[in-house]
C-alpha cells in the first residue's frame, strides 16, 4: 500500500486506511465484497493476488458498489506490481471507469475488453489492455485464477 501513496489523489494521502474486505476472512463472494464495500462515496483500493503471485489491482474514488451502468471518476486508476509498480491512468477517451452486477465486477472497458474483471464467485477474473486506461495486461495471462483478494477503503 505505501507505494500506492504518491499516486492516490491528494487529499487522500494523508488518511488511514483499513481492511474491508479480504477472501481469507470473508471467503470468495462478489455479493459479500459489495456489503462490507465500505461508505458510499468512501474511495476503494482493490488488492489482487493471482495464483501466479502476480499483485495488481485498481483504485476508485467511490465505494466498489453493484450498478445498472458505469461509476466513476478520472481519479480511478489500475495498477500492477511487475517487478515494480506500474500506473495505468484514465485516458479520457471514454468514462467505463467501475461497474458490478452480482456475476461480474468490470474496471475500465471499451471495444468489449476490460482493464480488469473478476467473476461473481472471485476465483477467476481477467485483465485486458482498454481504451478507458491504456493498460498492459496487468497479470502475466490474460485469464487469471484469484489467490487472495483485499478491498481497502478509508477508515
Amino acid at each position: 500500500l505505501p507505494q500506492l501513496g504518491p499516486h492516490l489523489p491528494p487529499r487522500l494521502t494523508q488518511q488511514p486506511w483499513r481492511l474491508l474486505y479480504c477472501t481469507r476472512r470473508d471467503g470468495f463472494s462478489l455479493r459479500t465484497l459489495y456489503r462490507r464495500g465500505g461508505q458510499p462515496g468512501c474511495p476503494a483500493l482493490l488488492l489482487v493476488r493471482d495464483t501466479e503471485g502476480q499483485a495488481f489491482g485498481a483504485f476508485s474514488a467511490s465505494t466498489i458498489r453493484c450498478s445498472n451502468g458505469f461509476y466513476g471518476t478520472g481519479e480511478t486508476f489500475l495498477f500492477s506490481f511487475c517487478p515494480e509498480l506500474k500506473v495505468f491512468r484514465w485516458t479520457g477517451r471514454n468514462n467505463f471507469f467501475v461497474k458490478g452486477d452480482v456475476d461480474l465486477l468490470m474496471v475500465g472497458g471499451g471495444s468489449g475488453r476490460f482493464g480488469l474483471w473478476l467473476d461473481g464467485d472471485l476465483h477467476h477474473g481477467g485483465s485486458h489492455p482498454c481504451e478507458t486506461f491504456d493498460n498492459e495486461t496487468l497479470s502475466p495471462q490474460e485469464e487469471f485464477c484469484v489467490q487472495d483478494l483485499e478491498v481497502w477503503g478509508l477508515a
